[in-house]
């Protein structure tokens, strides 16, 4: 963990100096110092004193990088294409567990020819088009706007019955 180099960021961010921050804590400067160079490690309560100064919650002090909130900016998503039809996939966001994408499927395209599965849960949104869902027996017409959700496991289908380009934002959780 990087604790000591987040902690001299937010410092600089905030315009305070490490005289400040031991005024307010009761630590030393040379403590803190060897803190900001990662050379010795805080317990909890002085930590806890330390994001009360910077005004962040102690959580956040004890994130990892990998942890903390990700940007991808509109410019540097990656676009893939999937299946038979090749079917646009842009790559919005994802964190471990979760993962966010549009995909553009063009009239009369699908995810397949048969319904698959494979594990998650997807949560998905019409942005534009008609699209036709089936989920083992359930299936619907949706359109611009209709949003529906399932879990994955079971065999579904996604097929565009509209004469445009359909557009869906998906969101798939996976345990793995």
């Amino acid at each position: 963990m990087d604790i000591g180099s987040t902690i001299r960021s937010i410092r600089k961010r905030k315009n305070m100096t490490i005289a400040q921050i031991c005024e307010a804590t009761g630590l030393s400067q040379g403590f803190m110092s060897q803190l900001e160079t990662n050379k010795t490690s805080p317990s909890i309560s002085t930590l806890e004193s330390i994001a009360n100064t910077l005004s962040v919650p102690l959580a956040y002090l004890l994130l990892k990088n990998e942890d903390r909130m990700q940007i991808v900016r509109k410019e540097n998503r990656m676009i893939t294409s999937s299946g038979r039809n090749k079917l646009r996939v842009e790559h919005l966001s994802s964190t471990k567990k979760v993962k966010m994408m549009i995909v553009e499927l063009p009239p009369g395209s699908s995810t397949g020819q048969d319904p698959h599965a494979h594990e998650g849960e997807e949560v998905h949104v019409i942005i534009k088009g008609k699209i036709f869902a089936k989920q083992g027996e359930d299936e619907a017409e949706l359109s611009e706007g209709d949003s529906f959700s399932w879990n994955a496991c079971t065999p579904h289908l996604v097929k565009n019955i509209g004469d445009e380009t359909a557009t869906i934002l998906i969101t798939v959780y996976t345990e793995s």
